[in-house]
Parts: C-alpha cells; sequence; structure tokens
C-alpha cells in the first residue's frame, strides 16, 4: 500500500481482490447447488438465503468482480503476448475501468428492476441471523479442509530435507509453472464468455428470486419443449421449488445432448482450476518465506480444487429423483408457510 504505483498498482490490487470474491462465491455456489441432488431441502434454504437482502448486496458485488476480473484479465493477456504494448499498461487499465462500467450498467439496472419488484412485494425474508448461520457448514467446510492441508504440510516438512530451512519457491523454467501460466491464460479467454453467458441466463435473464417462481419458462429451454426428467406427479416446475427449476434445467436434451449438463461441466472445470491456481498465486506471493505456511496454503488450494470439482462433478452426473423434489416441495412449504 505504501508503493503508490498508480493506476498500475490499483489494477493488480483489485484484479486480486476480485479473484478472491470470485473464488469464494464458486466454493459457496458449487456446494450449494450439489445440494439439489445430495439434499433437497438444504437447497431450499440455500436459495431462500440468496434471496436475502444480504446476499442481494452480494450478487451485485459478485457481477462487478467477474466483470472487472474478466476485462482486467484480458488486458493482462494481451499484455503478455505482446509485451510491445506494455508502454500503453496505463490507459488499458483506464479502458478496463470504462468497459466495466459500460458493461455492467445493463447488468445493474435489470438486476436492480428485478430486486425492486421482489421487494416491494411483500415476500417471505430470511432474518439476518438465519442467512449468516447458514453459512455456518462452509465455515466448517474450510477449517477442515486447512487442518487436513496443515497435517499434510506438516508430514511433507518432516520428511523434507530442508523442512527446516526455506522451500524452493516457482523455479525458473519449471514445466510444472510454466504448464500452469500457459493455463491461466488460456482457460482465461475460455472462461469469459461461458461466464457471461451464465451471469446473464442466470443473473439477469432470469434471477434468484424466480427460481422459486411457478410455471415460468426457464431460460435456455425453447417453450414447450419436453424435458427429460423423471416424470412428476405434479407437473415440471409446477410446484415452485428451486430443486425443481435445476432438474428441469440439467433435464433438458438437445439432439440427445443434456446441454446445460455440458455447460456447466465446463464452467465447473475451468472456473475451479482457474480460480484455485490463481488463489495459490496469491497465497504463496505472502508465505513463500515459511515453508509449513507455504506448504499448507499451497495443499489447502490443492484440497479445495480437487474437493470442488469432485462434489459438482458428482451433483452433474446424478440424478434428481421424484422423490428429492416431493423432499424440495415440503421444505418450501414449511419455510415460506405454503406463501
Amino acid at each position: 500500500m505504501r508503493y503508490r504505483g498508480a493506476i498500475g498498482q490499483w489494477s493488480w490490487v483489485l484484479h486480486r481482490l476480485t479473484g478472491l470474491g470470485v473464488v469464494l462465491f464458486v466454493f459457496l455456489h458449487v456446494i450449494d447447488t450439489s445440494w439439489a441432488v445430495f439434499d433437497p431441502e438444504g437447497y431450499v434454504e440455500a436459495i431462500a438465503a440468496y434471496q436475502s437482502p444480504l446476499f442481494t448486496i452480494g450478487e451485485f458485488g459478485l457481477v462487478f468482480a467477474v466483470i472487472y476480473h474478466a476485462l482486467n484479465g484480458l488486458r493482462i493477456i494481451v499484455m503478455d503476448f505482446r509485451p510491445d504494448l506494455w508502454k500503453y499498461q496505463q490507459q488499458a487499465a483506464y479502458y478496463v475501468l470504462g468497459g466495466t462500467v459500460i458493461v455492467l450498467m445493463p447488468f445493474f439496472f435489470l438486476m436492480g428492476q428485478d430486486a425492486i419488484a421482489h421487494y416491494t412485494s411483500d415476500p417471505f425474508v430470511l432474518p439476518i441471523t438465519d442467512v449468516l448461520a447458514a453459512q455456518l457448514p462452509f465455515l466448517g467446510y474450510f477449517v477442515v479442509g486447512a487442518i487436513a492441508a496443515l497435517i499434510v504440510a506438516s508430514l511433507q516438512s518432516s520428511l523434507s530435507d530442508n523442512g527446516g530451512g526455506t522451500v524452493q519457491v516457482g523455479k525458473a523454467g519449471s514445466s510444472s509453472e510454466k504448464f500452469w501460466w500457459s493455463f491461466m491464460r488460456i482457460s482465461g479467454i475460455l472462461i469469459v464468455p461461458l461466464v457471461f453467458g451464465h451471469l446473464a441466463m442466470m443473473h439477469v435473464l432470469q434471477g434468484v428470486f424466480e427460481l422459486t417462481a411457478a410455471n415460468h419458462q426457464i431460460i435456455g429451454i425453447p417453450q414447450g419443449v419436453p424435458v427429460d426428467v423423471v416424470t412428476l406427479a405434479n407437473g415440471i416446475n409446477e410446484s415452485g421449488t428451486s430443486v425443481e427449476f435445476v432438474a428441469e434445467r440439467w433435464g433438458f436434451l438437445w439432439n440427445g445432448i443434456a446441454i446445460w449438463k455440458v455447460y456447466d461441466i465446463a464452467l465447473l472445470a475451468l472456473v475451479v482450476m482457474h480460480g484455485f491456481n490463481g488463489l495459490r498465486y496469491v497465497l504463496t506471493d505472502y508465505t513463500s518465506d515459511n515453508p509449513l505456511l507455504y506448504r499448507t496454503v499451497t495443499n489447502l488450494c490443492l484440497v479445495g480444487g480437487v474437493a470442488l470439482l469432485l462434489v459438482g462433478a458428482l451433483a452433474l452426473l446424478g440424478t434428481i429423483e421424484p422423490d428429492a423434489i416431493e423432499m424440495a416441495a415440503e421444505a418450501t412449504m414449511k419455510l415460506y408457510g405454503g406463501g
């Protein structure tokens, strides 16, 4: 903070902060979406929390973080492959800020309309204490992962020849670091259209407030097209449960392919690997002088990334059974009081 490197420094800081914000959301989002398959009642409660004012504010922050991080990431990629353009990095940083504002305006306008319409309709809103309490399991997952990472790091240190000394950090020319350097740039390019499409569909055109609306059209599924989901006695999405929404979206087939499952699998793989490797870069920057901490944060990123990929993949490859939707319907009635 004492460096005072003007726009270049603040672009670097903001890129890291927005990246950390996105990783935190991915951690929450992958786990709670998997509950649509593994814990339908928990997913109903998670969506109710997302429909609270606290998460509504957070959603606006998330959209800003994603858009700025994406545009600034593209700036970094261009500069990396065209070093002759670095003399324009200051102008490019201002272009990123301006582009972020321009892109945010329609996003925020539509999201704001949706939020105002929802909150002025006298909806059911979870108390803030319940919303915060619902996040405690995620804190538990993090603590368990951190303890596991610390134990493994301690074993690594005890077995290492230089356990009490320094860590060999990111050797120049390291083949693995070269791979991850390239991966971050290639995946960054591939992620942009996938993430922007997801933001548009799930946060703007059809926001979180509509996940519990009955008999509405799901974005990305043509009107009247049958959905290959288990037959439900109450009809697809008639009960207005978030679990049924997920079942219909993932059950839609296009030429025999579950197109939105494929889309989400690609998004899951790229975002988790990109995000947790970026988290590794950030954390190891501040722990490179402590071998135990360095290994701990490296292991934590590895454990977290692999765990999210596994949980997300199992959910996407799983099936939402009729019993799960019935459980979600009962949980919805109980939570919302039949409203």
